[in-house]
């Protein structure tokens, strides 16, 4: 099992947005998703979150929450408990990533972007501010094929109200 930070960037209604395309075996290529990576030893959530952050965009996040704890299972790959947290402010200039394109996205555009599938449902219920949540997701390839939110199963395949 591997540790893992994924943290969104918030300025107003756009999250700060990487295009993994520099990488090569990728298990995130050409996907878009938020910064973040493994933990490294001794590390707690917030020291991974705050390193990745640094050696990924440039910026030194001063204000950020810890969302939720998600259980990544893709066939072949290690599974990986990944700590999701938001960040609303920042010092610094945003710099070039070695890893892909940094791009600030309007939420209402997400939905065209090639995301993993699952991520429709915690953005969701960041936009919702739902409480601390657990989700599971499971992926066979590209394909969804589990998702367990807070224990409860989510009926698959995703309907239309999680990308609103």
């Amino acid at each position: 099992m591997e540790l893992t930070t994924l943290c969104y960037l918030e300025r107003g209604e756009e999250y700060l947005m990487l295009h993994r395309i520099s990488k090569k075996n990728d298990i995130n290529k050409d996907k878009w998703i938020g910064i973040g990576g493994h933990f490294e030893e001794n590390e707690s959530p917030e020291d991974c979150l705050l390193r990745e952050a640094k050696e990924e965009t440039g910026l030194t996040l001063t204000s950020y929450r810890f969302r939720g704890i998600m259980t990544f299972i893709l066939d072949g790959q290690p599974s990986e408990y990944i700590c999701l947290y938001t960040a609303d402010q920042w010092e610094g200039e945003l710099t070039d990533c070695r890893e892909g394109k940094l791009e600030w996205v309007k939420k209402d555009n997400l939905k065209a972007l090639n995301c993993w599938e699952g991520d429709w449902i915690f953005f969701k219920l960041l936009k919702e501010e739902a409480p601390f949540f657990s989700l599971k997701m499971k992926y066979c390839k590209d394909e969804l094929t589990e998702a367990v939110l807070n224990g409860k199963p989510v009926p698959l395949p995703l309907g239309p109200e999680w990308k609103d």
